[in-house]
């Protein structure tokens, strides 16, 4: 029998200030917040809101979790295969 699969999940990749960002985050409460996060724009990388702006460039998202307390400002590849995270606020 074949085995099942869940939905393909889009790579997570950090632009250079977001990654200095994710050096800085040292609470293991905010880790795993972030993390949590991370996986559902992983799954669907439509879930943030879009920002206003122009077409010249990627279309920047907002992804809120009011629950965690944890921000995100994200674009999408063209085929939704990576995520770019712009921006983290945990």
């Amino acid at each position: 029998m074949p085995r099942q699969h869940g939905p393909r999940r889009a790579r997570i990749t950090f632009s250079d200030s977001a990654a200095k960002q994710l050096e800085n985050i040292t609470s293991e409460a905010d880790i795993h917040a972030l993390d949590r996060a991370l996986v559902v724009i992983s799954v669907d990388p439509d879930v943030g809101e879009p920002l206003p702006g122009t077409s010249a460039g990627p279309q920047l998202r907002e992804y809120a979790d009011d629950v965690e307390r944890v921000r995100i400002l994200y674009w999408i590849s063209v085929l939704q295969t990576v995520v770019v995270v712009a921006y983290i606020e945990v």
